[in-house]
């Protein structure tokens, strides 16, 4: 396709986070991008009940710390049903490897946000990604899916 925008592989995202700001600047970016934001909740619980009941999300975006638990909780349950994880926190575990798919260091730029999706994106697809924005680790296991 020339001059056409690529059809992309991640269209529906879940938003897991806590702070009311963070959250609500991270859906107003993504929705401006034409993403679709399936849900934004603050909590594991809830975040655990939309996997569940959700039919189609190609990323999950999640904070690491969380009031009522951890972001990898959030993770586990959706590795389950082979979503990839965007671990978007000041900190992550080493345990968050095993079930994630990168991590976004907070604080993050809309241009960091933006450019870790498509490395996840590229990932899917068995392509390597051009360029990971700064604050972004790929984990080792992502493999295409």
């Amino acid at each position: 396709m020339l001059f056409g925008k690529k059809k992309r592989r991640i269209v529906r995202l879940l938003l897991v986070e806590d702070e009311p700001l963070i959250a609500f600047d991270t859906e107003h970016l993504l929705r401006e991008q034409d993403y679709e934001i399936v849900a934004t909740v603050d909590c594991v619980a809830d975040a655990v009940a939309v996997i569940g009941d959700v039919a189609d999300i190609h990323l999950v975006l999640v904070d690491v710390r969380l009031a009522d638990g951890s972001g990898v909780d959030v993770a586990r349950a959706a590795q389950g049903r082979a979503i990839p994880v965007i671990f978007a926190s000041g900190d992550c575990p080493v345990e968050a490897e095993s079930v994630g798919t990168g991590h976004l260091a907070k604080p993050y730029t809309p241009r960091g946000l933006l450019g870790a999706i498509n490395a996840i994106e590229a990932t899917l697809e068995g392509k390597s990604p051009r360029r990971l924005p700064t604050g972004f680790r790929l984990f080792e296991r992502v493999s295409p899916g």
